[in-house]
């Protein structure tokens, strides 16, 4: 069963949809799934709630403020440390539902929330078993462009000053916006594969213009995702990553930085966006991921 719900984050009204297992009876375990960098749930999301819900979990899949069916403006405003807030809110409101064991609640992060549910769950000991798929540092990334970051900042800077002269201020394009834009990037290049996925048929949403507003580039420039990995411990860590994904280093750098128990789980052949949708890929990270969070949200 699935039902569309709404809960609060900050002053901000967040739209979630929950999934409960048909054959549940009493409480069940449940897990928090965070969307990938400009994403909404009806996307990546939907493909591991509905399949994490068959195997026996309760899963809570949202947008994140200033996104999707959520309230906030500006739009597209990307905050990471909101996102952060918005999924220990999240576990909030599971922890309410009578269909939830409040001790056996985890979290699973998609791209950038692989980012963003590692960093919760540093402070949230209430994030029992913490999962990521295709995990990247978005503030990294940003960081790591020597040349271009200097301009987001400018771009930053401007916006809000125009914003406070009551001046419109545009959201910005975050993936290419034509297959030649895309092409300019190499293949299996999460940029490149991001067109094939946002900006077709394949995953196309309204909800998800894939912009960004640019305010947002001075709070991502300042996150650092995995700073406090080493927290989670003595809860579980599992990354799962594609073998031929350019974002496998951020799962391989940070599993080092943590504390056991952890586990990298690599998907043979799987590019970062190939873990979003694809059945080849998305089968076996769930059937992990299954057993995982099986292990650990286990009852005492």
């Amino acid at each position: 069963m699935q039902t569309d719900v709404k809960f609060s984050s900050g002053n901000q009204t967040i739209a979630g949809t929950l999934f409960i297992p048909d054959e549940a009876q009493g409480a069940s375990p449940a897990i928090v799934i965070s969307h990938p960098f400009g994403s909404v749930r009806q996307q990546s999301p939907i493909n591991y709630a509905t399949r994490l819900t068959k195997e026996g979990f309760v899963t809570l899949t949202f947008d994140a403020a200033y996104q999707g069916e959520s309230t906030g403006e500006p739009r597209q405003l990307e905050d990471p440390f909101i996102r952060v807030e918005n999924i220990k809110d999240a576990v909030s409101y599971l922890a309410t539902r009578e269909e939830v064991d409040a001790d056996r609640i985890g979290a699973l992060g998609i791209c950038a929330s692989g980012g963003f549910v590692p960093f919760a769950a540093s402070s949230d000991i209430r994030i029992k078993a913490v999962a990521t798929v295709s995990g990247a540092d978005l503030g990294d990334v940003y960081r790591s462009q020597t040349e271009t970051l200097p301009k987001l900042l400018k771009a930053s800077a401007q916006a809000r000053t125009d914003r406070a002269a009551g001046k419109d201020v545009e959201a910005q394009p975050m993936i290419p916006m034509t297959q030649d834009q895309a092409n300019e990037y190499p293949d299996r290049s999460m940029y490149k594969e991001a067109y094939d996925y946002y900006r077709t048929d394949r995953a196309k949403d309204d909800r998800a213009p894939n912009t960004v507003d640019p305010t947002s580039f001075d709070r991502i420039a300042v996150f650092d995702a995995y700073g406090f990995i080493d927290q989670i411990s003595p809860r579980p860590l599992l990354m799962i990553a594609g073998s031929d994904a350019d974002t496998l280093p951020y799962s391989q750098n940070s599993i080092e930085k943590a504390q056991e128990p952890k586990e990298l789980f690599i998907i043979d052949g799987a590019s970062h966006v190939d873990l979003y949708d694809k059945p080849e890929y998305v089968d076996p990270a769930v059937a992990k991921m299954s057993s995982f969070f099986h292990e650990n949200l286990a009852t005492n």
